[in-house]
């Protein structure tokens, strides 16, 4: 532990001044170093952690036309990357709000849908680093989803001022509780958007991407009696660290150590999405995200495993568990192949991936199945 305390004072010296990407090689250096070939995954490269220093990449899969389709069928048709039908544009509204209230201030962008009704759910959307809320709105096509199942979104927006690239701070024990930080700010913008629209409180949900993905994560735990469901692609458990050094640790190996949850808050269902081949982000990390929710149930769980193949060729694996009931309450999506990037996503947006299959739509059928 002596030898790794200049290579950190190093670190830290270079990230105050400002030197983030030389920080970030030392201390991916170090992480290297101090693990096994067996419990390690290969080392990332420097430009791809998103949570520190973002590469942008749009990862597009191969366009496959309707007459594809038909001389080369998959193996099993995949509903979660049905056409969306096209946008209208009719009384839609997307614009930049603000909110303000005892836990501070902070903007974010709502989406109320054409034909907007009350008691609409309500999505809150968050994205990942580098990004913003329009970028993200592009990028997982949640709007046009919108008006086609009847919801509304909401994006908080992190302001460079609080971490320079704009990540959400998952790794900071003020940033993971109730009634604190960052979490305190999200739930106050969902209440705000849900008192402002009348919008059906019992049907409430939070999806996010990386660092807005373990966001979404805190935001589930902290508020169980908030949000019916959430969504994770491509993040971390809640309390996965405490710190930017184990943040470090945590993307590349994951936590298995995090324990579940101990109140006697009510269990929110999740479904995760992560790509095998992620080298920001390894996918172990969902897994546990699994596990904890899995330990935190107290219903006898059923697990069955589906294979298919979407339209843009890209294999996938889900793992569903369902209660008594028969009503999934935990799915575990793996991409295979892919990488950093929403699943299905539009490539305008930065960190998709077009080949599918489509996580926003997976995601919507997954919350719909679920109420407070």
């Amino acid at each position: 532990m002596l030898k790794l305390q200049p290579t950190m004072a190093e670190a830290l010296r270079l990230t105050r001044s400002g030197n983030l990407m030389e920080a970030t090689r030392i201390i991916q250096s170090t992480l290297a170093g101090g693990g096994t070939a067996a419990a390690m995954p290969s080392p990332m490269p420097e430009a791809d952690i998103i949570d520190i220093t973002p590469k942008v990449v749009a990862l597009s899969g191969p366009a496959r036309t309707t007459d594809d389709a038909a001389a080369n069928p998959d193996p099993r048709p995949d509903p979660w990357t049905r056409p969306r039908p096209a946008k209208s544009a009719a009384s839609s509204r997307f614009e930049e709000r603000s909110y303000t209230g005892p836990e501070g201030t902070m903007t974010y962008w709502l989406y109320l849908p054409a034909g907007m009704t009350a008691a609409m759910p309500v999505v809150v959307m968050l994205h990942g680093c580098t990004q913003s809320p329009q970028d993200f709105a592009r990028g997982t096509g949640m709007n046009t989803l919108a008006d086609e199942m009847g919801f509304i979104v909401a994006y908080p927006s992190q302001p460079a001022a609080a971490n320079m690239q704009k990540c959400w701070n998952w790794f900071k024990p003020g940033d993971q509780q109730r009634d604190s930080g960052e979490p305190a700010m999200i739930a106050a913008i969902t209440r705000a958007v849900i008192d402002d629209h009348h919008a059906d409180r019992a049907r409430v949900y939070v999806a996010g991407l990386s660092a807005g993905g373990a966001a979404a994560a805190i935001m589930g735990a902290a508020y169980p009696d908030v949000y019916a469901a959430i969504g994770v692609h491509s993040g971390l458990a809640c309390g996965a660290a405490n710190s930017m050094w184990s943040a470090f640790s945590a993307m590349r190996s994951g936590a298995p150590a995090t324990p579940a949850p101990t109140d006697d808050g009510r269990f929110v269902p999740v479904i995760t999405f992560h790509g095998d081949n992620d080298m920001t982000v390894h996918a172990v990390n969902s897994a546990h995200i699994v596990e904890a929710a899995a330990i935190r149930s107290a219903a006898v769980l059923t697990t069955r495993t589906e294979k298919g193949v979407s339209t843009g060729k890209r294999k996938f694996s889900r793992v569903i568990s369902s209660g008594p009931d028969k009503l999934p309450v935990i799915e575990h999506w793996t991409i295979h192949g892919a990488g950093h990037a929403w699943s299905g996503g539009d490539t305008s947006g930065t960190y998709t991936d077009a080949s599918g299959p489509d996580a926003s739509r997976a995601m919507l059928d997954f919350f719909l199945q679920h109420a407070l």
